[in-house]
């Protein structure tokens, strides 16, 4: 029976992120998120680099193929290096936007099936009711949103995994082997989802702390394997440690103000907009971007966990739980309470920690992410412990879960990478390791000139350089870090135009400013495609091209592009 239960529900993870990403399985090359193509973009890049990296013994944590001639610090972004390596082959096969889909699916497949695997085998929820509080953990509304094109963040089943490790060594399981397993599961969570681990280190603390003070359990043994696993990702990690801290192209904090991605309090009332809630017009848009609904659990939800922690508040974990919630609730509030999406003038405990370290990298939203597990935990022991075949209590989950059962992630047309790049035709042009220039220049909003190189990298031949790009490195105020580099004249003044449509006057001046930034990017070939991708509004192409020909001279047709050759 037991079996038959871990079988039905893994079918039925497999089978809701296959529909939650059923969107991209129509066309994976074609087709991207239609809120946040540029993080896509960028993951299907890291993916080429990294599988790139593997192939041609490259270090995979800083390159100088992107933002030249300065280089990307890759440590201080989402490297994602163990898919990247573990999925080569299939990338260097079919192509990095394949990889990604499947990455995707695979992610919220497993997010399911670990949580209810946690609860069941370790946390003595029966079968059902792990079933229950398993999938909503793996598909919560955090996750939904996050499935806009967040390999890190949907890659949450290894928060599952690593709590199992911790709470067999509690129990006296061997120090040794599960210290080691701990090791690599902390080291392959840093290089997909540093932020993630922090906030699953964060929150095993302090339900720890909490729980050795309360009940004074023997902890030699936890202590050994912790020790262990400890100094085995201490190895793995020194020096992706060392570069994300003290190594080149590296800032200090994010840049992203967390008085603005910070968690309104009404959210966590509301209702997500990717549900059955959302698709009949009932949610409220409070969240910063799409991307970020990280509560969003709904009234009767609320209703029902806050009935599930009163009927079982005489077990003490239930009320370490209730807790860890509580800390993590008030937290991802911000420093500043925002309230139906105005910013009141009440501080939150937020603001004691914005200035320190590592706090200061972490976006509040996203510290309600710990909730939503949490929620799942106080379903499954719920259900667990009540008679599920009551009308009473069918209606009670069916009321707070239906409406929040997930719709698929919205997404839309974007062009192919052109045959130019994909047929190998521009090693016609330059030499292997030259710098092309994308017009417009790539960043988070037009990432076409990312998505070609990213092609180069997959081909797994001879790769050109680019400048600029989508990446988070130094640059911004206060030492803190910025989305690309601080641009350059002809940068900006090409995304405006591809922006509005407008060519404003050219002249002299523009012309060696433009001069200037081609010897500063020692660029060898300039290339225009004939429709730009603009991740959030219409890119005007043609005039793009009006506004390069006034810059750099009549172009050359190559293929399917537009080229100016670089004296």
């Amino acid at each position: 029976m037991t079996r038959k239960a871990d079988l039905s529900v893994a079918g039925v993870s497999l089978a809701l992120a296959l529909w939650v990403t059923s969107g991209f399985w129509l066309n994976p090359q074609g087709r991207a998120s239609l809120v946040n193509s540029g993080d896509q973009a960028l993951f299907e890049w890291l993916l080429s680099f990294g599988s790139y990296s593997l192939t041609h013994a490259q270090n995979p944590l800083f390159t100088y193929i992107l933002n030249v001639p300065d280089g990307v610090n890759l440590s201080v972004n989402t490297t994602v290096t163990v898919f990247a390596w573990l999925f080569a082959p299939l990338t260097m096969t079919l192509g990095a936007p394949v990889t990604f889909v499947v990455i995707l699916t695979l992610n919220l497949a497993a997010n399911g099936f670990t949580w209810y695997w946690l609860f069941h085998k370790h946390l003595g929820a029966n079968a059902l009711g792990a079933a229950i509080g398993g999938l909503f953990a793996g598909f919560c509304p955090a996750m939904i949103s996050h499935a806009n094109s967040h390999l890190n963040w949907t890659a949450q089943w290894l928060v599952p995994l690593i709590i199992m490790r911790v709470i067999v060594l509690h129990r006296g399981g061997g120090w040794l082997r599960n210290g080691i397993g701990l090791g690599l599961l902390i080291t392959a969570c840093f290089s997909i989802a540093a932020e993630q681990l922090f906030f699953c280190a964060l929150a095993l603390a302090i339900f720890s702390l909490l729980w050795v003070l309360l009940k004074r359990p023997p902890i030699a043994n936890a202590v050994k394997g912790l020790s262990v696993a400890a100094t085995v990702s201490a190895v793995f990690l020194a020096y992706p440690l060392w570069l994300h801290f003290a190594g080149p192209q590296g800032f200090h904090g994010t840049g992203f103000d967390p008085r603005v991605h910070n968690e309104d309090l009404a959210a966590y009332f509301s209702w997500p907009q990717r549900s059955l809630a959302g698709w009949l017009g009932l949610n409220t848009h409070l969240a910063p971007n799409p991307t970020e609904e990280n509560s969003f659990f709904g009234i009767p939800l609320m209703l029902l966990t806050i009935a599930a922690f009163v009927m079982l508040w005489k077990r003490t974990e239930v009320k370490l739980l209730a807790v860890t919630a509580a800390v993590f609730t008030v937290l991802s509030l911000g420093p500043q309470l925002r309230v139906f999406g105005r910013l009141t003038d009440i501080w939150m405990p937020e603001a004691l920690l914005t200035k320190l370290p590592i706090f200061n990298a972490a976006l509040p939203s996203r510290l309600a992410l710990v909730v939503a597990p949490i929620i799942g935990l106080m379903l499954a022991w719920l259900a667990s412990s009540v008679k599920m075949n009551r009308p009473l209590w069918i209606t009670a989950f069916v009321v707070a879960l239906l409406p929040l059962f997930p719709q698929p992630v919205l997404t839309g047309p974007r062009p192919q990478v052109p045959e130019f790049f994909t047929s190998g035709q521009w090693e016609s042009f330059v030499a292997p390791n030259d710098v092309i220039v994308p017009v417009p220049l790539p960043n988070d909003l037009l990432p076409d000139g990312q998505r070609w190189q990213a092609a180069a990298l997959a081909n797994d031949g001879p790769v050109f350089r680019v400048p600029s790009g989508f990446f988070l490195g130094p640059g911004g105020p206060d030492g803190t870090g910025r989305i690309g580099p601080v641009p350059r004249p002809t940068a900006s003044l090409l995304e405006g135009v591809a922006r509005t449509g407008v060519v404003p006057p050219i002249g002299e001046q523009q012309r060696q400013e433009a001069r200037d930034d081609l010897r500063y990017w020692d660029a060898k070939l300039i290339v225009l495609d004939d429709v730009i991708h603009g991740a959030q509004w219409k890119a005007h192409q043609p005039a793009v091209l009006e506004a390069a020909t006034q810059l750099f001279g009549p172009p050359e047709r190559a293929g399917d592009v537009w080229i100016w050759r670089v004296s």
